[in-house]
């Protein structure tokens, strides 16, 4: 039977790897994620999780004992945020390029400088082409599911990628909500133990891991490396099909439409938002507004055929990003979805607000909707709004 528990997205996600029995966990704590590394290690201490929990000096060394540990056979997993992300750069680009299918949690953060300690997923979206896949979350209960399906992704045979599970920090960390637990028999039955027989690292047979690489077989490394992340674009939804099979819950694998069915207008969102821009949606429905809205969960690989099918029919959209690419003067999530829409010229408006750990509220999102109902069509190459909360005062 199925129970119900309140807790934080930390906890949230710390269930979901206590339930999916790691073999090696390493991780050091940098806020918002240093509920989750105490959770887990409580979890050791009281003999609830039956793992080995490595106490490292640094993010670079608990993703580096995780290599060694992977390449042994075990299940791994590791958590962290901003600049301990970056602090872990060398090892992060090493794992998924050496396949290893370590699982690790981004409670997102924003980047320095200037100094701030709040929540935003420029860190995660800073290195999505390091060769991880990257699922986004929008709630604590996606937290839970996400975790226990990525390990099944991680390790499936026609994958061996690692993934990163990447949720708001402090909106979904620290936020207190309901989730359902499923029973332990029926995650191990969808989470067997992981048994590798592709690569395992034995003192009685001598092997070479990750010595300099010519060039003709960087070439092949690459290629497979990115034909699995292709392959990921089927693997993910079936995985979530499954889990739903077991649960009751979809999270849509790839995207989550919203109302879009004979939307004229949409809204496209990443994160914990979605929650607000279902809301906004809702309520401008109401108003007789025929407007929908799609989540991206799912960033690496980027599922750029379902954006297609969800977007190519539709009069105009709007893409809200918590995050900026300097280089397109444009948040990262709209040069993503443009891509995808690449010579379709559906006009579209781009958002970026809530840096910072500022809000996303219901009415900036109504109100972003309400000037994409008003664009002209022939706009397609529209300057990006800057989302400002009006109770604040001030330029900053």
């Amino acid at each position: 039977m199925n129970r119900i528990k309140v807790v934080n997205g930390n906890e949230a996600a710390a269930l979901a790897v206590k339930m999916s029995s790691p073999d090696v966990i390493a991780a050091y704590p940098i806020t918002p994620q240093s509920q989750l590394v105490e959770y887990l290690g409580q979890y050791v201490a009281d003999d609830e999780l039956d793992a080995s929990m490595s106490e490292v000096e640094s993010e670079h060394s608990a993703m580096s004992i995780l290599q060694g540990a992977s390449l042994a056979g075990g299940r791994t997993f590791t958590a962290t945020s901003s600049q301990g992300l970056a602090l872990m750069y060398e090892p992060y680009f090493r794992t998924p390029t050496l396949r290893l299918p370590v699982v690790m949690a981004i409670v997102n953060r924003e980047m320095i400088s200037p100094q701030t300690v709040w929540g935003g997923p420029q860190d995660s979206l800073t290195l999505r082409d390091a060769g991880w896949i990257q699922i986004y979350v929008e709630s604590n209960q996606e937290i839970f599911d996400a975790i226990v399906q990525a390990f099944r992704i991680a390790e499936d045979e026609d994958i061996l990628l690692p993934v990163n599970v990447c949720y708001d920090g402090f909106y979904l960390s620290h936020l207190t909500e309901p989730i359902e637990l499923p029973p332990a028999d029926d995650v191990a039955e969808f989470l067997p133990p992981y048994e590798p027989d592709h690569i395992l690292l034995d003192p009685d047979d001598v092997m070479s891991v990750d010595p300099l690489t010519p060039g003709h077989l960087l070439m092949e490394y690459r290629r497979r490396h990115m034909e699995a992340q292709q392959r990921a674009l089927q693997v993910i939804p079936q995985v979530d099909e499954e889990y739903a099979g077991l649960t009751g819950r979809s999270w849509g694998g790839l995207t989550y439409s919203y109302r879009m069915q004979d939307a004229e207008v949409a809204l496209v969102t990443l994160g914990s938002m979605t929650g607000a821009a279902r809301v906004a949606v809702d309520n401008l429905r109401d108003e007789g507004r025929k407007v929908g809205l799609l989540k991206i969960r799912v960033l690496r690989p980027f599922p750029a055929t379902e954006v297609l099918c969800a977007l190519q029919d539709k009069r105009a959209y709007a893409v809200i990003d918590r995050n900026v690419s300097f280089g397109w003067g444009s948040g990262i999530l709209h040069t993503e979805v443009r891509a995808a829409l690449s010579g379709k010229n559906i006009p579209s408006l781009n958002y970026i607000g809530g840096l910072g750990g500022e809000d996303l509220t219901v009415q900036m999102l109504q109100d972003a909707i309400n000037e994409l109902v008003q664009l002209d069509c022939e706009a397609v190459d529209a300057p990006c709004r800057w989302l400002h909360n009006p109770q604040r005062s001030g330029d900053r």
